[in-house]
């Protein structure tokens, strides 16, 4: 089954094409954002001037950190409550849109704090609109919300038809503000998802097409981008790409290479896309056996093989690992094991698997 209930505007001019069905959502919007990308990138102005210009009452939670954890949920939901909003528009990256499609449950469900991941209480879900400022995660298609729980530090999503965005506005202009390294972090982070899209259980066939464009976008105009942060051409192709990965995870959701991910993320504050880039390689090479056909597909597609693909990666000079200590990579190995993307793989994986892959990377 191949499922998207989001409508998608893509391009130039964007918001002002949705305007009209953003009006029709609710009578007040909470706006979600971080603290710097919506105003750096142009959007939050935009859509400011879009509800001021027609009358239409709006509140601002702009306290989404990088990495959003329980705590910025309630917050949010609160503040969304006090305000009496009806619907809610995130302009940022994953964090802002995965933390409002966090709070839209919890206020329409009155959820406790402990009971954000229990998804069988989700009933109903205020109507979300989605403007990202990057091109990496695709959370503007997908159902998932992945959260820190700041008593234990791990780092773990929730997955509901609910979630999905209403509307998801996509315009590259919001991404000309952005510097190398996030160019570089959010679209490795939209690349994992076109690989796992591949690796998945979940797969889709349906997806195949997407996923060989999306890589070709990301290694034929990255590199430019990353020349050039006004490469019109570029980001467009970049953001498309990231909209190809969001809507493939939404259909076979992530694996291993997420779970690997996260405890890096959550431990030494590696960026998301670099912590999913730091185990690609592996990740590759453990699951070919098992994809042989699909990532043929892949590199032919690519026009190049295995080698090829890590020489690009190389090429990309990624900052190297944090150092991994053995209490480290004892804790994740149970970590990762415990991860819930660990069912999607395409064959088992040990923990002596998982012990190697962080091992190569000190």
């Amino acid at each position: 089954m191949f499922h998207l209930p989001t409508r998608i505007f893509f391009g130039s001019g964007a918001l002002q094409e949705a305007s009209d069905h953003i009006f029709k959502l609710g009578s007040k919007a909470l706006l979600v954002s971080g603290k710097r990308s919506a105003k750096a990138s142009g959007a939050l102005d935009d859509v400011t001037k879009l509800l001021k210009g027609f009358a239409i009452p709006f509140a601002h939670f702009d306290q989404v950190p990088q990495n959003p954890d329980l705590d910025t949920i309630m917050a949010g939901a609160q503040l969304l409550r006090q305000e009496q909003c009806d619907y809610v528009i995130a302009i940022g990256g994953g964090s802002p849109i995965d933390a409002a499609k966090a709070m839209a449950l919890v206020a329409a469900n009155a959820l406790q704090r402990s009971q954000i991941y229990r998804i069988e209480l989700f009933r109903n879900a205020l109507p979300l609109v989605a403007i990202p400022t990057t091109s990496g995660t695709g959370s503007e298609v997908t159902q998932y919300s992945v959260l820190t729980n700041p008593d234990t530090g791990i780092k773990a999503g929730f997955g509901h038809d609910l979630a999905f965005p209403r509307l998801a506005i996509c315009d590259p202009v919001y991404t000309h503000s952005l510097d190398c390294e996030v160019s570089l972090n959010t679209a490795l982070d939209a690349l994992s998802h076109l690989l796992e899209g591949i690796y998945s259980n979940k797969r889709q066939a349906l997806a195949d097409p997407l996923i060989h464009a999306g890589a070709r976008d990301i290694f034929e105009n990255l590199k430019a981008v990353l020349q050039n942060p006004a490469h019109i051409s570029g980001r467009e192709k970049l953001m498309r790409a990231s909209l190809y990965g969001g809507i493939t995870i939404a259909q076979g959701s992530t694996t291993l290479q997420h779970s690997l991910g996260y405890p890096l993320t959550s431990k030494f504050g590696t960026p998301h896309g670099l912590s999913n880039a730091l185990v690609m390689l592996p990740v590759m090479k453990l699951f070919a056996p098992a994809r042989k056909a699909e990532l043929d597909a892949l590199f032919a597609a690519l026009n190049m093989d295995m080698d090829g693909f890590a020489a690009w990666l190389e090429s990309l000079n990624l900052p190297p690992a944090p150092v991994l200590e053995d209490e480290f990579i004892a804790k994740s190995v149970q970590e990762v094991l415990g991860s819930r993307n660990m069912a999607n793989n395409p064959l088992e994986v040990s923990a002596e698997q998982i012990r190697r892959i962080y091992q190569e990377l000190r």
